[in-house]
């Protein structure tokens, strides 16, 4: 049995809605439907019934929903146990977050637990949480905000400021910096709707007076960049992507009148020991240096 498809039944039982549910595990709807399906063409049962409210469960669906939880805190503790035997830390991290600091951390991290591992896992932005929503890793360096945030505990290491990436023969591109309204009506390049409150942060939604318009949609950095290159939109970025991310065809340009972004660790509430020598090591890492 993969437990992923127990997580995703789960999910659209606690939530009663399929679109809810998506949302809290940052996928489609037709992937949670397929997942769904899945799960009970392997049982051989039908889980749920769709009512004029969502979906409500089948008897059979409801006796799953009763051992779920305990079947599901029971591997993430064998996980748990396996991985501190084997002295592998798992983090996940979004692509620019924490950047130059990264090797720091884990240096120092390896001073405080001498013999272990970091293994880090990269995650897509169609994930904002890095793999911690889904149980894949113990804690994760990541952007704010991301949906769920609440559910863990979260330490900001750094702030940067947002810039706007361009195509190269983009009118605004030869402007030393931009102001943010002067970009309201060009279309942008957006995350997955999945995301949600991540999506709405990267364009910037609650910092204009006009809805915003999508271009492109992408999860990747490569697609991402690949898109702007096109003419396909603009899109917002943390200045360190400029040093990360260069590539021909995009420039990047600084924004005048939107927030700054924050870098974070984050992990779960009832984390062990190990994972909070992590983070403090990423703390230690992100200190600015004492005059």
């Amino acid at each position: 049995m993969d437990t992923r498809l127990l997580r995703c039944f789960l999910a659209v039982a606690e939530e009663g809605s399929l679109t809810r549910a998506a949302r809290r595990l940052f996928v489609s709807q037709p992937a949670l439907t397929k997942q769904v399906r899945r799960l009970e063409d392997e049982l051989g049962v039908g889980l749920f019934h769709r009512t004029r409210t969502g979906m409500a469960l089948t008897d059979a669906g409801r006796a799953l929903a009763d051992r779920a939880p305990a079947v599901l805190a029971a591997w993430d503790d064998a996980v748990r146990e396996t991985k501190s035997a084997a002295r592998v830390l798992r983090v996940g991290f979004l692509a620019s977050a924490a950047n130059e600091a990264t090797p720091l951390i884990i240096e120092r991290f390896g001073q405080a637990r001498p013999g272990w591992r970091v293994d880090m896992r990269q995650a897509a932005w169609s994930d904002p949480t890095a793999g911690l929503a889904g149980g894949d890793v113990d804690a994760a360096l990541v952007r704010l905000p991301f949906p769920g945030m609440d559910g863990f505990r979260v330490e900001v290491l750094l702030t940067e400021p947002r810039w706007v990436v361009l195509p190269a023969a983009h009118p605004l591109a030869d402007r030393a910096e931009i102001a943010f309204r002067d970009l309201w009506d060009e279309p942008f390049v957006a995350a997955p709707a999945e995301t949600g409150l991540w999506r709405d942060y990267w364009l910037a939604t609650d910092e204009r007076d006009r809805p915003p318009r999508v271009g492109a949609v992408t999860d990747q950095p490569d697609d991402w960049l690949q898109a702007v290159a096109n003419g396909y939109g603009v899109a917002l970025a943390p200045a360190s992507a400029a040093r990360f991310y260069a590539r021909p065809g995009v420039v990047y340009r600084p924004v005048i009148g939107v927030s700054p972004s924050q870098v974070a660790v984050a992990w779960p509430v009832d984390a062990d020991p190990v994972v909070v020598d992590f983070v403090r090591a990423a703390v230690s890492a992100c200190a600015p240096p004492t005059p």
